[in-house]
């Protein structure tokens, strides 16, 4: 099939320019050439790469959408898949926690959702991935780990230690303290009435009272000297597919080059300058969260996504727990003039296209892959997608009920046709 948008305002790699593109068989064929088979009016709009989200678990809410009350993983994974559409997002990498906890984040409820996005691939609108989110004191995770990294997922690993967060001392804040592997990492009392405070969220999430929740906090946390070599392995077998590796949360220099050298070569949401100017200096690809850059700075106090992005030292927005804010990202760090336009669209396109190792996509350019979006972005208003192409199959249209002419045309010749006829 082949489709020309007509009169779009482009966003190509280095320049915006109004002018035509033309998709066949899937990819971008032409840019900039006469209308080819079906037309899109595209005038007034912006046509733009679609998005491609590296760490999105808003899915959580489908599958327990209130505290306890889980709904089916078919209905979760077709719900989300829909929202990700509607949101322009083409590429979506799910970050399913696979921990040690219980509940929503269960090893295998993290196994039963990736086989349901497996067996509702057929119906699925966007191209669905998975991040491995792996808690590294969860060692009931390795065999999940080993059969995602061999399935149809290509998925990226990331790595994510919240037992060493939550075990640390308590007058230490979240973004002062130390690599959790490194031997001055200072540890709380579990007797303390503190933990309580600490972890009742977290009980809460996986269905346990806090005393039980604690009490399988204490037996995770023996497994401590274990962990390096778990960690070690697991790399190994992610280097071995060539998944995408990722360290969460770091805090040290050091915390970076201890993933960095076991090839997890992106930093995912550094919460310290000295953790993101470790990634900048050594080329590791550096990710920040979208909802902080929508709201002007982190929930919990850790760098502004805004900041880092007029600082050089953020290539990438990802949704992290809300879906529109990559898009919504944009649109506020545009107002600020935190960088010029396409600058911050490619925080959201090219970047990850780049940290993932996805050379197919995120950018409007002749041979790659048909992933666009088309924006209504009037000026001093908020964004809107209007359209979603996934390999060049429209994989969300919508128009705004203003609006009555029809998006698509017949093709050229035909329309001629029917011209003549009358």
């Amino acid at each position: 099939m082949t489709v020309t948008f007509e009169g779009a305002q482009v966003y190509l790699r280095d320049e915006i320019v109004h002018t035509n593109v033309t998709v066949a068989d899937g990819v971008i064929a032409e840019i900039g050439g006469p209308v080819q088979g079906s037309r899109i009016d595209a005038r007034g709009l912006i046509l733009a790469p679609a998005l491609i989200d590296v760490h999105g678990d808003a899915f959580e809410r489908q599958l327990m959408p209130r505290t306890g009350v889980f709904f089916p993983l078919e209905t979760a994974v077709l719900e989300t898949d829909r929202q990700l559409a509607a949101n322009g997002i083409a590429t979506a990498y799910h970050a399913i926690t696979l921990g040690w906890e219980p509940g929503l984040r269960d090893v295998a409820r993290g196994k039963d959702l990736m086989q349901a996005m497996l067996d509702q691939a057929p119906r699925l609108l966007v191209e669905n991935r998975v991040q491995l989110r792996w808690e590294t004191f969860a060692f009931e995770a390795l065999d999940v780990i080993d059969w995602a990294l061999q399935a149809p997922l290509t998925p990226s690993v990331a790595f994510n230690d919240h037992t060493s967060m939550t075990m640390r001392a308590y007058d230490v804040p979240i973004q002062d303290r130390a690599f959790e592997l490194s031997p001055d990492f200072s540890i709380a009392s579990l007797d303390d009435a503190r933990m309580r405070k600490r972890t009742a969220s977290k009980a809460q999430r996986a269905g346990l009272s806090e005393d039980d929740y604690i009490t399988l906090l204490a037996q995770v946390w023996e497994r401590r000297a274990e962990v390096p070599d778990a960690i070690a392995r697991v790399a190994e077998k992610a280097r071995a597919v060539g998944a995408p590796m990722l360290s969460h949360d770091d805090t040290r220099a050091e915390t970076r080059a201890y993933f960095r050298d076991l090839g997890a070569n992106v930093a995912e949401f550094p919460m310290v300058m000295e953790a993101a100017e470790a990634a900048r200096s050594h080329g590791d690809a550096i990710i920040f969260g979208a909802p902080n850059a929508t709201r002007g700075g982190s929930h919990i106090g850790s760098l502004g996504a805004g900041d880092m992005v007029e600082a050089g030292l953020c290539d990438v927005l990802a949704s992290d727990y809300y879906y529109p804010a990559m898009l919504a990202a944009v649109d506020r760090l545009d107002r600020e003039r935190r960088a010029d336009r396409l600058a911050l669209w490619s925080l959201v396109s090219t970047g990850p296209a780049k940290a993932m190792g996805l050379t197919d996509r995120g950018e409007i350019a002749v041979g790659k892959r048909a992933d666009l979006v088309l924006v209504d972005w009037p000026a001093g208003q908020t964004p809107a997608i209007q359209g979603t192409w996934v390999g060049g199959r429209a994989a969300y249209r919508g128009v705004p009920e203003g609006e009555t002419a029809e998006a698509v045309s017949a093709p050229a010749e035909t329309q001629r046709a029917l011209e003549t006829q009358v």
